[in-house]
């Protein structure tokens, strides 16, 4: 029996803890001035991981919010995975030698997937693929772009690379607290071995309780959904993140 991990989100923007709608960078709720303040409340609460995302690096293709990982490392001991503007091998050795548990690579995931076989058998383990849907279809930069692609036509590119996990972030549902698009997670778990982690849209501890339930039945061909992440839930107060952690530690 798997259990699903909680993965609680620091999104960072001008080195704030922040939230968006949707991906847009002009809907911005600012949650923590500090980060690592931040990161030490999860860490508190009982958090078996940290999700972090650069967003700022997202749009410029390269780290931006730097100082604000590297003081979220130095505040806490748990695992923490990160993607945004990690484009190439130096600065996933980068953030690897920093502490960073796992790389998120996105849009180098669509334009060069190269890049992520070759870092896949350089660091195994540590190497996740960022896949975020727009109505169905990849978007990339920071979610400025969509591409003429479908999420498992992208993520079963990397079926035989030996990529860690696939995380796949409904855009049309992130930061609304509308619920986790189930379904859409569930019948892409289902269609890889490589086992994915549901975001975007996660409201309240029915949306995990529906994803624990759907889970099982998604492991088929050795993947199927391993965990979660939620954001905009948690700082609203609408999903108790102890209460989530005790729900989602029950076997599935």
């Amino acid at each position: 029996m798997q259990n699903l991990i909680l993965y609680p989100a620091i999104d960072l923007k001008g080195g704030q803890c922040v939230r968006l709608k949707q991906g847009d960078m002009e809907q911005v709720t600012v949650f923590n001035t500090s980060p690592a303040d931040q990161a030490r409340q999860f860490a508190e609460a009982g958090s078996e991981w940290l999700h972090l995302v650069d967003l700022d690096g997202a749009f410029a293709g390269q780290p931006v919010n730097a100082t604000a990982v590297e003081a979220i490392l130095k505040t806490v001991k748990l695992p923490c995975q990160l993607g945004g503007g990690i484009r190439d091998m130096a600065r996933i050795e980068m953030w690897l030698k920093k502490g960073i548990a796992r790389i998120i690579l996105g849009t180098v995931a669509l334009k060069n997937p190269d890049l992520v076989r070759q870092a896949a058998k350089a660091f195994p383990g540590k190497i996740a693929v960022g896949i975020d849907a727009k109505g169905g279809r990849v978007a990339v930069e920071g979610w400025a772009e969509t591409a003429d692609i479908t999420a498992l036509d992208l993520a079963r590119k990397f079926e035989d690379a030996g990529v860690a996990t696939v995380i796949y972030t409904d855009i049309d549902r992130d930061g609304l607290l509308q619920g986790a698009n189930i379904a859409a997670t569930a019948a892409l778990a289902s269609a890889l071995s490589i086992p994915v982690i549901a975001s975007g849209g996660v409201s309240n501890l029915q949306d995990l309780v529906a994803l624990k339930q759907a889970a099982p039945a998604t492991r088929g061909k050795g993947g199927g959904i391993s965990g979660v992440i939620s954001g905009r839930a948690i700082y609203d107060g609408r999903l108790d993140l102890r209460a989530a952690l005790a729900l989602l530690k029950e076997a599935v």
